[in-house]
């Protein structure tokens, strides 16, 4: 069984580089070059260009497809695995578009070097926190068999962590952002943001489901 190339490339794809490569004076010396060059909406962001095949690095892959020789930058190796080379639109005016099923890792969370195992919520402002949580927001989200608990305030940010039926729920953050955060705005001034660390993925009953695939 052969083995898997790293990028696919379409017939219509390798046409049109090829394409526009043989504008060139001396198209048989020039590759496709595919790099990763940062990240962008989740995604990776990837540069494409024609340059010379001399010029490929020693770590750098090199893929032949017929008489095209696609050239993917050495760092980009993992983040490109996987990826087709295919054209957007007709063969005369379609451009190249590369559709790459890896993303990058999301950013942590802002909690993630806060220990909310030693948060102090003594404090005035958590109290007043607190007080709202429980005298005003969880009677709300109780119909739905959830409620929220402060675990930690900080410059102005309030982490929560849902309960109940907010955990996991599909509709988690539009009550948490429609509902509780704007709650908790015009309660407590001294709040700019809330954040979830809810660690929804061990969620067993909640009271709305995400569409099962």
């Amino acid at each position: 069984m052969s083995e898997q190339p790293l990028i696919t490339v379409t017939d219509v794809a390798r046409t049109k580089v090829v394409q526009i490569r043989d504008r060139d004076e001396h198209p048989e010396r020039l590759a496709l070059k595919l790099a990763v060059t940062g990240e962008g909406q989740g995604r990776y962001e990837v540069a494409m260009s024609l340059e010379l095949l001399e010029e490929a690095g020693p770590q750098d892959l090199v893929q032949w497809h017929d008489d095209l020789p696609i050239v993917v930058q050495s760092d980009s190796i993992d983040k490109l695995r996987g990826s087709t080379l295919d054209l957007q639109g007709d063969l005369e005016t379609g451009g190249i578009v590369l559709e790459n099923p890896n993303r990058p890792e999301p950013p942590a969370s802002p909690a993630a070097d806060l220990d909310i195992g030693d948060a102090d919520l003594s404090g005035e402002i958590p109290q007043r926190i607190q007080q709202l949580l429980e005298q005003h927001i969880n009677p709300q989200i109780a119909a739905h068999g959830g409620r929220a608990d402060l675990v930690a305030f900080e410059e102005g940010t309030a982490y929560l962590r849902l309960g109940g039926g907010c955990q996991g729920c599909g509709m988690a953050q539009v009550t948490l952002r429609q509902g509780i955060e704007k709650a908790l705005m015009q309660g407590v001034p001294e709040v700019a943001q809330v954040v979830d660390v809810t660690d929804h993925a061990s969620g067993t009953n909640p009271y709305y489901e995400s569409a099962k695939k």
